[in-house]
């Protein structure tokens, strides 16, 4: 099998996690560790890693990880107050959404690519609720590298309700109204220094007005 080459078929059964008010359906072996492996040295390598500026509390900051955003032509991105132009879809990342979208039963227009070089790489709380990915969006969540914990709480909480450990080459689906109501993050651990790559597969609505 030649790295960029996407096995046809993974885990048919992914087990839901029950949470109210949330869909999410989790496979810890999606894919099998050799294929996640040469994926992981494949993407980082390959990829043209940015480390956009965000305006955080009045003042510039470089978001605390490496991002890289591919998708159809006119599937662009905003978020975070950025707009995201996507890059050209490659070989490897066209055949992963193409089998994602046979097994889900979804389809898929863009990813967005997290680098996280270390355990001092976070994303903050946050929901995928931006408008362009429509009312009930699909977000299908692949894992490659260190093992992270995926926390998530109900929006309006400060308390942690759920964690999940997301590991090499395992796949998390949120689905339904979860964004509605939850909130999720990967919190910053001393406990990790090795990298971890996130991909995210989301559909844009091109038809959907961006907020000001």
């Amino acid at each position: 099998m030649s790295r960029s080459d996407v096995p046809a078929s993974g885990p048919r059964h992914v087990p839901s996690i029950e949470l109210p008010d949330a869909a999410l359906d989790y496979s810890a072996d999606w894919l099998d560790s050799d294929t996640a492996d040469a994926w992981l040295q494949e993407l980082i390598l390959a990829t043209p890693w940015t480390q956009p500026e965000i305006r955080l509390y009045g003042r510039q900051v470089a978001v605390p990880r490496l991002v890289a955003w591919y998708g159809d032509s006119q599937a662009a991105y905003r978020y975070s107050g950025l707009q995201h132009e996507p890059l050209a879809w490659t070989p490897l990342l066209q055949g992963v959404r193409q089998r994602l979208e046979r097994e889900t039963g979804h389809r898929f227009n863009g990813v967005l690519l997290n680098l996280y070089r270390d355990g001092g790489d976070a994303m903050g709380w946050h929901s995928d609720d931006e408008v362009e990915l429509g009312r009930n969006p699909v977000v299908a969540s692949l894992s490659l590298g260190a093992e992270r914990r995926f926390d998530l709480r109900r929006k309006g909480s400060g308390r942690i309700q759920h964690s999940l450990l997301l590991g090499h080459g395992s796949l998390l689906v949120m689905s339904g109204a979860t964004q509605h109501h939850w909130q999720h993050q990967i919190a910053r651990t001393s406990k990790v220094s090795q990298p971890r790559l996130n991909l995210t597969f989301r559909l844009i609505h091109r038809d959907q007005p961006h907020e000001q």
